[in-house]
Order: structure tokens, then sequence, then C-alpha cells
């Protein structure tokens, strides 16, 4: 029976003995429904409240739960009662992703099982390595070696440079977290969100990110290796926008798993393409030049890395992105001659990658001054001037068919030498893209 009509819904009660299940059912009618295990004892919630409002001293290496180790009763209760019993961040509600969630900074989280919590904006990593010395960054770590944080809610998490070796993060909501630097060697990233989320520098030597959602992630300088598991990612696509790939350290990772034709361009090209930033202020000069500078990196790296490892089809399509956005940054150098020559390049053959761009001038040039030659010649269209044009195209065809009339000054002699000279440029551009093309030369 409802409020409404004159009765009140009962509860559950308080579970007197460690039965998981009556707990959960017991946590469940509070609203609590990720609490799995029985309330922490007075004793214990004093000690914990004692220690929650120790200051920080970043010198000092003090934190509130440096060296303590919890277990995930403790953290249930520290949920429960964040900022004076208000609960736990809620990454859904837009207005609480200001708030700072559970700050565990230097706190021994090995092996704990904490699937399914709701740590968003959790704090566990080294904001000030910037000007820290050694022993004060790593006081700073929580340590979350072979943790379950399975699905578990960490929007919005700072675990920079936080140690995850052999943590399994299946199915975790990691959306804008921040693991910069962070120690992911062997960690289980199945499923995980990560969109939005910065792994720069992160280490994923052994890690497992089958099936990931890596939109917008930026993925700059981590570091792979060949025991890192890419299968079935998901990168992003036009619309949810895509991972950045610039300095990756590939270490012989296993390209050929991943589905590269969900990949449009890639996150460095999208945003070199905003003219505004996260903040919709207007990019200056100089701000889009060097993204566009490094959007051409990024492209030719992944090219790179993808050729190495025979995927000559994908390469081919990554060095082409990459020729475009350098003939942008020629433009925006103001390196007009450059940029003219370039221009030239990909309407002529596509920089080598577009093969069919060569026989599409190919004929061209060759039905045009067949024309040429039956307006200003008088040869019959078909088949002299078409096998005029033809043996001309090749350098071959100065003066047959002309009789006795030799002179330099003939009309069709005149057109013969020009379309000699188009036609040497026409081959050359069409052996370097076949060889480009086809044997990725």
């Amino acid at each position: 029976m409802s409020e409404g009509e004159g009765t009140q819904v009962s509860l559950p009660p308080r579970p007197t003995e460690s039965d998981p299940e009556a707990w959960k059912t017991y946590w469940k009618a509070q609203g609590q429904p990720w609490r799995t295990e029985p309330e922490i004892d007075l004793e214990r919630q004093k000690y914990l409240a004692k220690r929650r409002s120790t200051t920080p001293d970043i010198k000092q290496g003090i934190y509130p739960f440096k060296d303590v180790k919890l277990s995930r009763a403790d953290v249930e209760w520290l949920l429960a009662t964040h900022e004076n019993e208000r609960g736990p961040v809620d990454w859904s509600d837009e207005s609480q992703r200001k708030r700072v969630g559970l700050d565990l900074r230097g706190t021994d989280l090995r092996r704990l099982n904490l699937s399914g919590l709701p740590l968003a904006g959790m704090y566990a990593g080294s904001r000030y390595w910037s000007y820290a010395t050694e022993d004060q960054h790593e006081a700073a770590l929580a340590h979350l070696e072979g943790a379950s944080l399975v699905s578990a809610h960490l929007e919005g998490a700072f675990l920079v440079h936080a140690h995850l070796e052999n943590a399994d993060l299946s199915s975790a909501h990691l959306e804008n977290a921040t693991l910069n630097r962070a120690h992911l060697v062997g960690a289980w990233l199945v499923n995980v969100h990560l969109e939005s989320a910065s792994l720069k520098e992160a280490h994923l030597e052994g890690a497992s990110l089958g099936s990931a959602y890596l939109a917008r992630t930026n993925l700059r300088n981590v570091f792979f290796d060949h025991t890192t598991q890419l299968y079935g990612i998901v990168l992003g696509n036009k619309k949810s926008g895509i991972a950045l790939f610039v300095d990756i350290h590939w270490g012989d990772v296993n390209l050929a798993v991943v589905n590269w034709t969900q990949v449009d361009m890639l996150g460095e090209e999208y945003e070199a393409r905003q003219k505004t930033n996260w903040d919709r202020r207007v990019k200056d000069r100089a701000a889009r030049l060097e993204e566009y500078e490094v959007a051409v990196r990024a492209n030719r790296q992944l090219a790179v890395a993808l050729q190495a490892q025979g995927l000559n089809e994908v390469a081919a399509r990554f060095a082409y992105r990459a020729q475009k956005l350098q003939r942008v940054v020629l433009r925006r150098q103001r390196k007009f001659g450059q940029y003219l020559f370039y221009l030239f390049l990909n309407v002529l053959a596509g920089y080598g990658y577009r093969p069919g761009r060569s026989v599409f001038w190919y004929l061209v040039i060759i039905v045009g001054f067949s024309l040429a030659y039956y307006s200003f010649g008088h040869l019959p269209l078909l088949p002299d001037a078409f096998v005029f044009s033809l043996t001309s195209f090749h350098g071959r065809g100065f003066f047959p068919g002309l009789g006795n009339e030799t002179s330099l000054h003939n009309p069709l002699v005149v057109l013969a030498a020009i379309e000699a000279v188009v036609g040497l440029f026409i081959e050359i551009s069409f052996i370097a893209t076949f060889t480009q093309r086809f044997f990725g030369k």
C-alpha cells in the first residue's frame, strides 16, 4: 500500500546476524542496493570517522586513510556517510559532477571486492606530480592491485599513477576518469566504459581491453605490448567522437583484431577541425596549426604500425588522411607553393593512394587530345585521332600519319609534343601509385 492510501511502506527489520541475503534485502529497502555487507560496528565507525577528518598534508604524506587496510564493509559505510551522509556522488545527476568522492589516497585496497560500488569522483592518485618528491608522490597513490571493480562506477575518478595491476575492471564505468600514468599492467578491462577518460602515459602491458568503449578516450603515449588484448574494442565514430592516438607505444600489439572500419578519422583530426575549445573559446591560429600538426603525426604513426603488421589496405587509408592534413598544415603555414604542389598530387593520384584517379586522368587526356587532333588537324576522330593521341601520349606519335609534312609549326606536331610531356607526368604518377598501393613502398 502507498502512503497516499493511508499506510506506510513497511521496512524489513535490521538483521541481527551476518546473513548476507538478509542484509542485501535490508540495504535495498534503505535505497542503497549497492551495499552487500553487514554494517560495521560503532567502534570501527568512530575510528573511520576520525580518520576521515584528517587534513591531508602533501609534504608530510598524510592522508585520511593512508596505509589503512579497508574492507568492503568499511568502504560501503564511508560511501553511505560521505559528506555528512549525503551519500556517494551520483554521476547521472549532472549537478553532482563537481562533487569530490572518497579520498582514498594512500589506502590499501589490494585484492578487495569493490564490484558494483558507486565510487564516482574517487580521489586515489597523485595530483602534485610536477613538483612533489618521489616519496611524496608515492605516498598519495592508492593500492588497488588485484582489486575487483567489476561494474563499479568510477566516473570522474582521479587515478593518476594509481596501482591497478591485475585489477578486474570488467564493465566498469570510467567515463571522464583520469588515469594518466596509471599502472594497469595485466588489468582486466573487458567491456569497460572509458568514454572521455584520460589514460595518457598509462601502462597497459598485458591488459585486456576486449570490447572496451574508447570514444574520445585519450590514449596519448600509452604503453602496449604483444600481450595487450584489443579484441572488439569500440573506438567510437564521427557522432560519439574517436579516441586520441598520437605517440602511442604500440609494442607489437595485435592490431589486426581491431575493426578499423569504425574509424572515420582519428580523435586528433576531429579536435583540429573544431573551431572552439572545450570551454567554447575560439582557438587562435597557432593552436589550430599545432593541432593539425599533431593530427598529421597521429595518422602517420598509426599507418606505420598497421603497415608493419601487413595491414596495407588499412594503413593506406590513414597515410592518405595524413597527406591531406599535411596540405592543411602547409596552407596554415602560408607555404602556398608547396600547398599547390600537394593539391596537384592529390588531384592527380591521391598522393599515390588513389590509383583510380591516374586511370581517370589518362582517359581524359587521351579523349581530350583526340578531340584536339580532330578539330585542329582535321583527322578522322575514329580511329585516326584516337590512335594518334594514344601513341603521342606515350611519346611515340610526333610525326606518324603526317606524310611529308614534318614542320615543327604543324599544329599536330605541337599538340603531340605537349601530350607527350603530359603523358610522361601521368605515367610517372601511375607507376608511383601502383607501387604505393599494391606493394606498400
